[in-house]
C-alpha cells in the first residue's frame, strides 16, 4: 500500500493541467479602461460583456440593426438619445484560457530517453478561447461619455445595457430594423 500511494499520487500530478491564464468571468457587463482589460484597447472606459454567440454575430447585428450596409460598422456608428447624437466603436476580443499539460511532457521526455522522438509536442499547452465585445461611446461634447465623470453616463449606461439584451435575444437581425 506504500508503495502505491506515491505512484498514485505521481499520476494524479502528471494528469493535472496547471492554468497559465484564466480570461475574465463577466456576469452582465463591466466598465474599465479598454487598455486595463486587453492592452491593444484605447485607454478611454469601455461596456465590455461576454460574447457567446459565433464570430461575426455583432458586425451583422449592427451592421442590420444600423442600417450601415457594411459601411463604417467598427466605428462611429451614430445613435441618439434624447435628441442628443452620440457614437461608438466596438471591438471584438479573445481572452484564452491557457493551461499547462504535465502528461505530454513527461510521456515525451521518456521517449526521448528512449532516442524516440518526441510525439506529443502539440499537446504540452491548451486553449480556450473567451469572446468579449467592447464598446466606447463618445459625442461632440466628450470624449469619453463612459467616464464617471460624464454627464451622460447614466443615459449611455442604460442605452448599451439595453442594445446588449436585444443582441443577445436576437436571432434574425432583420427584427431589429422594425424594433428601431
Amino acid at each position: 500500500m506504500k508503495r502505491i500511494l506515491p505512484f498514485v499520487l505521481m499520476l494524479f500530478i502528471l494528469q493535472c493541467c496547471i492554468p497559465l491564464r484564466i480570461a475574465p468571468d463577466i456576469a452582465d457587463y463591466k466598465i474599465t479602461k479598454g487598455k486595463k482589460f486587453k492592452r491593444e484597447l484605447s485607454k478611454r472606459q469601455m461596456f465590455i460583456f461576454e460574447d457567446s454567440k459565433d464570430a461575426e454575430e455583432f458586425y451583422n447585428f449592427v451592421n442590420i440593426k444600423f442600417q450601415l450596409d457594411h459601411t463604417d460598422v467598427y466605428d462611429d456608428i451614430p445613435f441618439e438619445i434624447d435628441g442628443e447624437q452620440y457614437f461608438f466603436a466596438w471591438y471584438e476580443i479573445e481572452i484564452p484560457d491557457k493551461t499547462l499539460n504535465l502528461l505530454p511532457i513527461v510521456i515525451d521526455v521518456a521517449l526521448l530517453a528512449s532516442d524516440i522522438n518526441p510525439v506529443l509536442e502539440n499537446s504540452y499547452s491548451s486553449r480556450k478561447g473567451n469572446w468579449y465585445v467592447a464598446l466606447e461611446v463618445y459625442n461632440d461634447a466628450e470624449p469619453d461619455c463612459l467616464e464617471e465623470t460624464s454627464l451622460s453616463r447614466e443615459i449611455v449606461l442604460k442605452y448599451l445595457r439595453t442594445l446588449k439584451k436585444e443582441y443577445l435575444a436576437t436571432h434574425n437581425y432583420n427584427e431589429t430594423v422594425f424594433k428601431n
